[in-house]
């Protein structure tokens, strides 16, 4: 085979003569590097792929463990408010001498030895271990509503009884500016159902408790701004809202006619007054049926 060349700057062109025996080895030398440019080019493929499902395992993982972290926080929050009702618990039974309910995480039925750790240095809690965490949750909680069960209705069968029924007037020298019942809501003015009856006043007048019981929340709630609701025993309980102050704690036991907070306007408030509830076996009724104005 001849190849025949013609370079610019010559005049003459140039004549090479190949056998066929070369020219069967360079082709061959040709399909041998393009097929290992092939097996190249489909390693690479491969290999970017699986850096590809890699990352995205990566960033499932990271999102799992994100989502684990923020429900290891909610569940450190919970086990704080069992420690609030041990707290209550113990000044319940201290108050009313009942030592055969006893309170406490030292000792809870079923459970063998302490409480382990929520979080561990900077290590993020695994998924067992949240369980783990979670079921011993929901014993405690159900442990130390039965124990407060028990605790109230002892309570409540000793002395309290006499005076448990709600009846008597939450804020004196204060009238009536909003019924139970639906109503144009004085913030959004939309129709909406008031749980309640609203006493106003003036800021810095007594709020007092209309029956003796036990305080179950004094603090801040939801729109309620400041906030005393107090367990009457027989399902009742009250609750007295935008309080400039409260002046009781949880666990304390109050009297008929005892000054538990300060009348304010916290929360959604409009002016200075108490928004009154009565609950009676979880469902909210009438206040007004419940109000002595002598």
């Amino acid at each position: 085979m001849q190849i025949i060349i013609f370079p610019r700057n010559r005049k003459k062109p140039l004549h090479l003569s190949i056998g066929r025996g070369s020219v069967a080895v360079a082709l061959v030398a040709v399909v041998a590097l393009f097929g290992y440019l092939a097996d190249l080019r489909g390693a690479y493929l491969h290999k970017q792929a699986i850096a590809e499902q890699v990352q995205v395992l990566e960033d499932v993982k990271g999102e799992t463990q994100t989502a684990l972290d923020a429900m290891a926080g909610r569940v450190s929050l919970m086990q704080s408010h069992v420690l609030r009702l041990d707290a209550l618990g113990a000044r319940l039974a201290d108050l009313t001498q009942l030592d055969d309910i006893e309170f406490g995480l030292e000792s809870p039925p079923g459970l063998g030895g302490p409480r382990p750790p929520l979080h561990e240095a900077s290590q993020s809690l695994s998924s067992y271990d949240f369980l783990t965490s979670l079921n011993q949750l929901e014993f405690a909680l159900q442990d130390r509503q039965d124990k407060l069960s028990a605790m109230e209705t002892m309570l409540m069968g000793r002395d309290l009884q006499s005076q448990a029924r709600p009846l008597g007037n939450p804020a004196q020298g204060s009238w009536i500016s909003s019924s139970f019942g639906y109503r144009a809501d004085p913030i959004s003015g939309r129709r909406a159902f008031h749980p309640g009856i609203d006493m106003a006043g003036r800021v810095g007048m007594a709020v007092t408790t209309i029956a003796s019981g036990i305080v179950t929340w004094s603090g801040r709630y939801k729109g309620y701004g400041n906030m005393v609701e107090i367990s009457h025993g027989n399902g009742y309980m009250t609750r007295y809202a935008h309080n400039k102050e409260n002046l009781v704690n949880v666990g304390e036991r109050v009297e008929k006619g005892q000054t538990i907070a300060i009348m304010g306007s916290t929360g959604r408030s409009t002016g200075a007054h108490v928004h009154f509830e009565v609950v009676k076996n979880g469902s909210n009724v009438n206040p007004r049926d419940y109000i002595s104005l002598r």
